[in-house]
């Protein structure tokens, strides 16, 4: 159940990217309906949790590594689920509405749902490395829905940020929770929770700590990392209600409440949480009293919020504790329907800004009292549901048990942000929904559709419901969810609405006289500021610049910028000559630093005698490399052909010995390489005549690079002659023996260790060359070949004379296959299904016998690249569709699924499942799922291969249809064609 739970969102996020781009009513339908059944999923388990069940799923990933996949649902995980998936529903429902028809919706939806997914990831991870996957993918989804209205530089510059700030906690966060594990002995959670007291005791203790924490207020936007928060607000309003209110900036208390378990009860805890909290707390109450923009006031009163959450978490009291989760709770409620009825202000008038926003009780009445119901719960106001987690806030500082200046501090700070919420709230619901009717609006503003509004009332209701009957509606919820924070031992608290006058009441009274005082006194600074600004004075109100957190990182990313450019001053050159040596040179640093301890020394393995065939290969192999080396310098093409050379003897050598796989492989490869150096030599730059008398910097370069080459050459020889004399003791070869048959169900051993024992390994390699193909892709779509590179020079014209000119105008512009290239294009002909079919055999025995997916791919990408290179690219594009990144997609899934798919026979993560089974004609058949993965590593290498060479090929046919003007245009501008 838990596992459909996850991966419901998901599964809507990818069919929600398929649905027409300005579907909006199917694309909101559709996330409306996944939501809410992902929501009737979390429902259905609160019976189990609820008597402190602990719902666990299991799936093996690496099991030796401690790696196992976990999902995890105690009272915790569940009620941030449900916020989750409940929260999302209410969102999809309302960002129907405020979205424009002409806005990509089903990218949208598809964006929520994921980002839902990602959150879900985090609430059921019970497994420390597996949570903090899922919380770089909140930060990327983030990312994505910050910056929807990509059209805006602001939006832009805020998902930047915001990726920037909480990428950078999510590494941090990595890291500590890899030392968290390593302290713990495991990194499964249900271990690290009740591991406290090893923990604390650990001299890693601090660091980890800090690293953690670095983590989680990053997420939370805790100071002083809380400036990235109010310019994530550039996103819609649907997006703001639900990741900055609800969900995402929830991730960083969700963590320290998860393992406070763990990590609480310290002095270095009280003071690292509390003073970030008390701080968060201050900072951004008084910061939202001076927000002019309703989305601004909500994003500061926010961050102060999460700073009161965080201050409870930091008291390293359980009844703290405990009230830290019914203010999240609280929180989510009452802040969400403020941003929904922002939005609606926003979607109706035309506008945000508060100080032309005025008198909208008479046009929007209903949106008004919903509005107002919800500043009330956000201020504190008795009979709401943010009336009783600040009553159980306030008596917390008060019965804190800490001595001297802390104790009497604490309360009076309390109060003084109590004050402070009251005077945001005042302004945002007495500002703006009364006094005289607006004049200057945009738009007139009228009610919303009523299933706008539907979510905001069913926020509301739940405040006024919680607020009136507390017992009633949330006491069990409560106890749930707050029972896995304290570890298991819940402390005795009351939920009534009154205790009698005690000094929380007091409290309360206090902030509310003070808040409606301070609002009256706002109010008439704020005219005198406003007159101030008319009449050119500088404003007096606000936080001074030297502590506002955006100028400080504003000013640290221009510093890394400004000394990244002096470092490339410095090493960076456009000569590749000078690029290759540096990175020789570090590579043989690199070796020389690895061996400095134990040297280099030969094994006692027998030696394979000599033979004058092998020596006769290997003296062609030396020539063809000399003469590349040689002729590189001369002409290109006759270097590229000896290079070629050489690799064909490398080929021999592995037939020779007996490696039919590397054989292959390297004779497939060999073509792709050269054809990949034949498309790509006429961008590079001309040559430039050289002197015949070289002078002494030319002479000492060249012996440079002699001697670099001439070193490297004969360590890396050294170093395959002491690895190839080790004894097989000495090897994990007889491993991997002794296993193929009976572990993989294959007898070519490198076949399945490839596509089983390292499986792994294989799916990332193969996910790094797609992710390389594609960022070829788009760099080649920039690119523009310089008009130099495009015509000839003027002695080749000469030389040519016009009808050669003309000749090779024709061959750019008409079919190559026509004429002289008739006979190669009917051998590319008869060649091609031949091809196909080879690579259908080299497949389909490659787990017995020589062949697999790798070589199969690569095959196929040569017989479509003889295509293109006979035909021509428009020619072959006309007949034949070719979808390179399709194939990398669906190889990419297959691969993917088919280590899912072990799961489901009981076996570790990509682990291989054979079948046996008899055919009336064939006889025996089995089939093992790693034909699967290798289907996966097949698709992979045909569109990453065939993406990269016909890019790059594709050069020349834009080159030639570019325009003149177009060109001197893009030239003179600076801009790319």
């Amino acid at each position: 159940m838990l596992s459909l739970l996850l991966a419901l969102p998901f599964l809507g996020a990818l069919v929600a990217a398929l649905l027409p781009t300005h579907a909006r009513t199917a694309a909101a339908s559709w996330a409306f309906v996944v939501a809410l059944a992902t929501l009737a999923l979390c429902i259905l388990q609160f019976p189990l949790v609820g008597s402190d069940a602990v719902l666990r799923e299991t799936y093996r990933w690496q099991p030796t590594g401690e790696l196992s996949f976990i999902l995890r649902m105690d009272g915790f995980a569940w009620l941030l689920a449900t916020l989750v998936t409940g929260m999302g529903a209410l969102v999809a429902l309302y960002a129907r509405y405020y979205l424009s028809s002409g806005d990509p919706t089903a990218r949208f939806f598809s964006f929520l749902l994921a980002f839902m997914g990602s959150m879900l990831g985090v609430a059921l991870s019970g497994n420390l490395i597996q949570l903090a996957f899922f919380w770089e993918l909140t930060s990327l989804f983030s990312f994505l829905l910050i910056g929807y209205w990509f059209h805006r530089k602001d939006a832009r510059r805020g998902a930047r940020m915001a990726l920037t700030i909480t990428g950078t906690g999510g590494l941090c966060l990595l890291v500590g929770l890899l030392m968290l594990g390593t302290m713990a002995g495991s990194f499964d959670l249900d271990v690290v929770l009740v591991a406290g007291d090893t923990v604390r005791a650990h001299p890693w203790y601090p660091v980890m700590l800090v690293l953690v924490l670095l983590g989680a207020m990053t997420k939370s936007a805790q100071f002083p990392f809380h400036f990235w928060l109010p310019r994530a607000m550039a996103a819609p309003t649907p997006v703001s209600a639900y990741l900055h209110s609800a969900t995402m900036v929830k991730l960083g208390v969700f963590l320290m409440a998860r393992l406070w378990p763990t990590l609480a009860g310290t002095d270095l805890w009280f003071w690292l949480v509390g003073g970030a909290g008390l701080t968060t707390l201050l900072l951004g109450a008084y910061l939202a009293m001076f927000q002019n923009d309703l989305k601004g006031l909500l994003a500061y009163s926010t961050i102060s919020h999460l700073g009161l959450i965080t201050l409870l978490l930091g008291l390293n009291s359980p009844l703290a504790a405990v009230a830290g989760v019914f203010h999240l709770i609280n929180h989510a409620t009452f802040k969400a329907s403020l941003f929904m009825a922002a939005g609606i202000i926003d979607h109706e008038t035309g506008t945000r800004d508060m100080r032309r926003l005025h008198g909208l009780m008479r046009s929007m009445p209903q949106t008004a009292v919903l509005a107002l119901v919800a500043s009330a719960a956000m201020a504190g106001v008795p009979l709401m549901n943010g009336f009783l987690s600040k009553e159980m806030f306030f008596a917390e500082t008060v019965l804190l048990d800490r001595h001297g200046w802390v104790r009497i501090m604490l309360p009076a700070l309390a109060t003084l942000a109590g004050a402070f919420a009251v005077v945001y709230s005042l302004r945002l619901a007495h500002g703006v929904f009364f006094g005289p009717p607006p004049t200057d609006l945009p738009h007139q503003p009228h009610e919303p559709p009523w299933l706008m509004r539907v979510p905001v009332e069913l926020l509301v209701v739940v405040c006024l419901l919680v607020g009136i009957f507390p017992k009633q509606i949330i006491a069990s919820i409560l106890a749930t969810s707050a029972t896995p924070v304290v570890g298991g031992h819940l402390p005795h608290y009351d939920l009534a609405i009154w205790h009698g006058f005690n000094p929380p009441l007091v409290m309360s009274i206090v902030a509310l006289v003070a808040g409606i005082i301070g609002y009256q006194w706002f109010g008439r600074i704020s005219a005198k500021a406003k007159a101030e600004a008319a009449a050119g004075a500088r404003p007096r109100l606000g936080l001074p610049s030297a502590y506002d957190g955006q100028k400080i990182y504003v000013r640290l990313m221009l510093g890394i910028t400004a000394l990244s450019r002096r470092l490339i001053h410095l090493v960076w050159t456009r000569r590749l000559q000078v690029q290759m040596a540096c990175i020789v040179v570090t590579a043989m640093f690199a070796a020389v630093l690895a061996l400095r301890e134990s040297g280099i020394s030969w094994g006692d393995r027998p030696r394979v005698p000599g033979t004058l065939e092998v020596a006769m290969i290997w003296i062609a192999g030396g020539i063809c490399a000399l003469a590349a080396a040689w002729q590189a310098k001369f002409h290109r093409l006759a270097a590229l052909l000896l290079l070629s050379g050489a690799g064909m003897i490398v080929v021999l050598t592995w037939v020779r010995f007996s490696a039919p796989d590397l054989a292959l492989t390297q004779f497939a490869v060999e073509v792709v390489t050269t054809v990949l150096f034949l498309l790509g030599l006429r961008w590079l730059p001309r040559r430039v005549p050289v002197e015949e008398t070289l002078s002494l910097r030319v002479r000492l370069r060249r012996a440079r690079d002699l001697f670099l080459a001439l070193a490297a050459g004969l360590g890396l020889g050294l170093l395959a002659y002491a690895m190839m004399t080790r004894t097989t003791t000495q090897s994990i070869s007889p491993f991997f023996l002794q296993n193929s048959v009976p572990g993989g169900g294959g007898t070519n051993v490198v076949n399945v260790m490839l596509v089983d024992f390292r499986s792994f390994d294989t799916l990332g390699e193969i996910t790094v060359l797609g992710a390389v193909a594609l960022t070829v892709y788009a760099l080649l779509r920039r690119f523009r070949p310089a008009k130099e590179a495009i015509e000839e020079p003027p002695q080749q014209q000469r030389t040519r004379g016009t009808i050669g000119a003309d000749l090779v105008r024709s061959r750019a512009e008409s079919n190559l296959a026509e004429g002289f290239m008739m006979v190669p294009a009917v051998l590319v002909g008869v060649l091609f299904p031949i091809a196909l079919a080879m690579s259908a055999h080299l497949f389909l025995r490659g787990h017995n016998e020589p062949g697999g997916g790798f070589v199969a791919g690569v095959l196929v990408a040569i017989a479509f690249v003889t295509q293109y290179l006979i035909w021509g690219t428009s020619w072959v594009e006309a007949r034949i569709t070719v979808r390179p990144v399709r194939w990398i997609g669906l190889g990419l899934t297959v691969a993917l699924l088919t280590g899912v798919g072990a799961w489901w026979f009981g076996y570790p993560f990509l682990t291989t499942h054979v079948v046996h089974f008899t055919l009336p004609v064939f006889g025996e058949i089995h089939i093992a799922s790693a034909l699967f993965f290798d289907i996966g590593v097949f698709a992979v290498v045909v569109g990453s291969t065939l993406l990269i060479l016909i890019a790059l090929a594709h050069q020349s046919t834009r080159a030639r249809r570019r325009p003149a003007s177009e060109e001197a245009s893009n030239s003179s501008t600076g801009q790319p064609a």
